[in-house]
């Protein structure tokens, strides 16, 4: 089954010809047979963030949404919030999981991220790091395989339909 994806990239410097995250979770996408639906990139600042994520949570075309990048600690790093602002239901599992990769990767630096997923209007949103290395972490150690319909015990895809049940 192919998902459609909305890719957002939150950041104060970065353009399209510029964004090696985005670009990395383009390709991904495409090497799993998704569908890209639509990609922006915004600056960090909440309000924005928030009218993105609400545009794309009404839109029956998109699936999942992934952002990347204003995971972070800094002052400028507000994300998690802004996709608190939508959010029907945490999944504090992926945040979990998506620590547990990377500190195999980067080390304790890993206890900095705050990657998070949340359920808004029955679609997943998925807040990744900015950096390439925490992106292709995210993808090749939990999306790629929860957002494959083929993937057991269970999958994020075979939810779908369930999402919005009352």
């Amino acid at each position: 089954m192919n998902v459609n994806i909305a890719l957002l990239t939150v950041t104060d410097t970065r353009t399209f010809d510029n964004d090696k995250s985005g670009a990395i979770l383009v390709d991904k996408i495409k090497e799993a047979s998704h569908n890209l639906i639509d990609r922006k990139i915004c600056k960090d600042n909440k309000e924005d963030i928030v009218v993105i994520l609400k545009e794309w949570i009404r839109q029956k075309n998109i699936d999942v949404i992934i952002s990347t990048g204003g995971t972070g600690l800094t002052g400028r790093d507000i994300t998690p919030e802004a996709v608190e602002e939508v959010a029907d239901k945490q999944i504090p599992g992926f945040g979990e999981i998506f620590r547990n990769i990377s500190l195999k990767t980067v080390g304790t630096s890993a206890i900095q991220s705050r990657a998070c997923a949340v359920l808004a209007n029955g679609k997943y949103i998925f807040a990744l790091p900015g950096s390439s290395g925490g992106v292709t972490d995210a993808w090749d150690g939990i999306l790629k395989h929860q957002l494959d319909i083929n993937h057991k015990p269970c999958n994020f895809v075979e939810l779908f339909p369930r999402l919005k049940e009352k």
